[in-house]
């Protein structure tokens, strides 16, 4: 076994193999960028080498520093994580001249399976059936133009190199296939480094399989079964499961044998995944294969109780497969759900900024969080959004849905959009709970899925303002402590005044809807109510502050344990498993700054301007894309908000802009 391994990757990969190493007893390096210097890898790492500035091409895809980083600690292999290098063979072969070990298959497989052109001719050469569409290499927009529109639309546009949805795009029309087809090559260059694209017909209401084979250098080749990949949005996996639900076992076999056939094909060694496309009649199409260690891997590890980078360790060191293909076997149900930090109210637009509370789950023989972030970390503009994976499991599938619901309802985020609500939604949605899946599902579920907000429960806004004074009573408790005379009377908040007893208002804000909350001394409480839109009807309350800003509340009988996160005016509750963001109005105070500028379109977020669609002056119609913004990895595209002309664009191709900076000037025509 090795002695030292450097990881090339970052996030929560990184920290996924470090677990295993450290178990195993192997010295770990990491590999940092300069906007990385305090990640989570770095701290749990037990050596951590800089290896350039924060943009991708200059760190993490930089082989000649990743190859020089484990030279200079002394590594005697490199494991790729998933994602950056994991699946470029140059890599793999700079590892070689330097004597260094690639934890992961053989560049000439890596070669063959990340071109999917090339690994679309191999299978259908094996006899494995293939999706309709264009896998060759010609690669003129106008030949590929003619090749879309003889497979017929909607097709998919795919970067030939790399996975994870980037450098993909669906085409409804042929009017758009240029556009799409420039978007889909500027990501895959970004990202992978190969503009090269494949189109294939885009089939609807089909199911995404992948099954996880593992090779080693003895000629060994096996299968590890199934995962169902099928919920995803902007083409990336959002919710997984293994094993596929309603896959009858003669369908499991056939398709983990022709997996098995591919990895065979081209001599494959370590850990990798045969992707398939299944339509509604059960046939299945080889659709790609990953090169790599998945992302969703830990649903296979806890159905068979495998380490897989353990194993990905002994295969890379010349051991046998530790396992023969009779001796696994599925027990029970696993789930795992990617935790974003995205807005899906905004087509899951990513979002950046400090974790300011982050309190996962508890982990036990159920529940596993595998993560890169802890709270006080930055999610930032240069890479991949994953807060964390949530992984559960149970010894059926109806009881893993509930412990999922439960353990998406024990998750806190404070200081990002998040995407926790969402995917309670979607776990708790009648298509998913009966396990109608298709990748179209979150979209044939929108009105379920996005209806708007329910109203927000009463308890919500009483929990918020007993929050509220309980922390003035700890403040002035800590402030009579701190006093010369901390027994004076001035220090206490019991409400008494002269003749009466005092009263007073707290002033709530959610969106458009303001409450106010009327609060009077109580004995053994306060007794808070609502003004006359609620009938004046009060509440005897009484509660404690814990650790963590857990708070264990009694509203009129009412005993709940709740979470109230202060971060400024905003007041984040986490209570019956939802989490709700008010805010605290002061009417005391006046902030003289109007409202943001007319006629000006926003960035979204912190990104790089990377196209000007539109001139200067011209006039659009509404929706037409004005410019493109890159951040974490993925185009975001500038739309006319309404018919009218671009003034002018404040920023030019290369810029970096901040979140909230104005891009274009705009002004909608009067009518």
């Amino acid at each position: 076994m090795f002695n030292k391994i450097l990881i090339a990757n970052r996030g929560e990969i990184a920290c996924r193999v470090i677990k295993t190493a450290r178990r195993l007893g192997i010295a770990t390096v990491a590999v940092y960028s300069e906007a990385d210097a305090d990640a989570r890898h770095v701290r749990l790492a037990d050596e951590a080498v800089l290896i350039g500035p924060a943009t991708p091409r200059e760190s993490y895809l930089a082989i000649d520093r990743m190859v020089a980083a484990a030279k200079q600690t002394g590594a005697q292999a490199i494991h790729p994580g998933s994602g950056f290098l994991s699946e470029n063979p140059d890599f793999a072969e700079a590892c070689a001249a330097n004597g260094i070990t690639f934890i992961g298959p053989p560049a000439e497989a890596i070669r063959a399976m990340g071109s999917k052109s090339t690994a679309k001719a191999l299978m259908a050469r094996a006899g494995i059936p293939l999706t309709p569409g264009y896998h060759g290499d010609q690669q003129e927009p106008v030949f590929l133009r003619e090749q879309a529109d003889q497979i017929g639309y909607p097709v998919l546009i795919k970067a030939s190199a790399g996975g994870g949805g980037k450098g993909m795009r669906v085409v409804e029309r042929a009017e758009d296939f240029a556009a799409a087809l420039a978007s889909c090559r500027r990501e895959a260059a970004s990202a992978f480094g190969d503009e090269r694209v494949l189109v294939e017909k885009y089939l609807t209401q089909s199911r995404h399989i992948e099954i996880q084979v593992f090779g080693d250098v003895h000629g060994n080749a096996i299968h590890l079964f199934e995962r169902d990949c099928s919920v995803q949005r902007r083409h990336q996996k959002v919710l997984e499961e293994a094993p596929a639900p309603g896959l009858t076992s003669d369908r499991r076999g056939a398709m983990g044998r022709a997996a098995v056939e591919a990895a065979r094909a081209v001599g494959y060694v370590g850990a990798g995944t045969v992707e398939f496309i299944v339509g509604p009649n059960g046939v299945f199409y080889f659709m790609e294969m990953n090169t790599r260690l998945q992302v969703e891997h830990p649903i296979t590890e806890m159905i068979t109780g495998l380490d897989l980078v353990e194993w990905q360790l002994r295969v890379a060191c010349g051991e046998p497969l530790p396992l023969a293909q009779e001796q696994i076997q599925i027990h029970g149900h696993a789930l795992e759900a990617r935790i974003y930090a995205e807005d899906p109210a905004r087509g899951f637009l990513p979002s950046t900024g400090k974790l300011m509370h982050l309190a996962p789950p508890e982990e036990n023989l159920h529940v596993r969080v595998d993560t890169g972030v802890e709270e006080g970390d930055e999610i930032g503009p240069f890479y991949d959004p994953m807060i964390a994976k949530l992984i559960v499991w149970d010894t059926n599938r109806e009881q893993a849905l509930a412990r999922m619901l439960q353990a998406l309802a024990q998750y806190r985020i404070v200081g990002v959009a998040n995407n926790v609500d969402f995917l309670s939604r979607l776990v708790a949605s009648p298509a998913f709970a009966r396990a109608d899946l298709d990748t179209g599902l979150i979209e044939r579920e929108r009105e379920f899925l996005f209806h708007p907000g329910s109203p927000i429960p009463r308890d919500v806004f009483l929990v918020a303002a007993l929050a509220t004074l309980l922390r003035e009573q700890a403040r002035a408790a800590r402030a009579a402590a701190a006093h010369t005379d901390p027994l004076s009377p001035w220090h206490l908040r019991d409400g008494w005044r002269l003749n009466s007893r005092a009263e007073r208002r707290l002033l709530f804000r959610a969106g458009e809807l303001e409450k106010s909350v009327r609060v009077r001394d109580a004995e053994g409480g306060y007794a808070l109510g609502y003004a006359l839109e609620l009938d004046g009807r009060e509440t005897l309350v009484r509660g404690e502050l814990g650790p963590y800003d857990t708070l264990w509340a009694e509203l009129g009988g009412l005993r709940l344990n709740a979470t109230v996160v202060v971060a400024g005016e905003r007041r984040y509750v986490f209570l019956h498993g939802r989490a709700w963001q008010l805010a605290r109005i002061d009417p005391l105070y006046y902030s003289g700054e109007g409202g943001g500028q007319e006629g000006g379109l926003l960035a979204p977020m912190p990104g790089n301007v990377i196209a000007l669609i539109a001139r200067e002056g011209a006039r659009v119609e509404k929706g037409a894309p004005l410019l493109i913004l890159e951040a974490m990895k993925m185009e975001h595209t500038i739309a006319a908000p309404a018919d009218g002309t671009v003034k002018a664009f404040h920023f030019a191709v290369g810029d970096q802009v901040s979140d909230g900076a104005e891009l274009v000037e705009f002004e909608p025509d009067k009518t």
